[in-house]
């Protein structure tokens, strides 16, 4: 093992190494459930947005089409309305889903992870 830094405890010194940093730095963090909402809202939150902005440009490149074939002048409410804002409600309850199920299953397997190293 190559040491890398000393540190002193009176007349003798005792090595240190990195590793010893990172698993003591680790070891001090144990999983909280109060972040599994915050974190599940904020990830709905922004595949919602996204979601919304995507479904929405393509929206609105579909109706520009369809008026220009039909040679009207394109009705942006319906993008808005009947595309876009449907789509945007079904992928954020998709996400809302999806997130909370991944993030329960990682508060679970990361809370056994920290009661097994806490045992050793």
């Amino acid at each position: 093992m190559r040491l890398v830094a000393t540190a002193p405890t009176g007349s003798r010194r005792v090595p240190h190494s990195k590793m010893e940093d990172m698993a003591s730095a680790y070891l001090a963090r144990s999983p909280h459930w109060y972040g599994v909402p915050v974190r599940v809202f904020v990830v709905t939150f922004i595949g919602t947005l996204l979601s919304f902005a995507v479904s929405l440009l393509l929206a609105i490149i579909g109706t520009v089409a369809s008026a220009a074939l039909h040679g009207v002048h394109p009705d942006m409410r319906i993008a808005y309305r009947y595309i876009a804002l449907p789509m945007a409600l079904v992928m954020g309850s998709i996400v809302f889903v999806l997130a909370l199920v991944m993030e329960i299953r990682h508060y679970r397997q990361s809370k056994t992870l920290s009661a097994i190293e806490r045992s050793n």
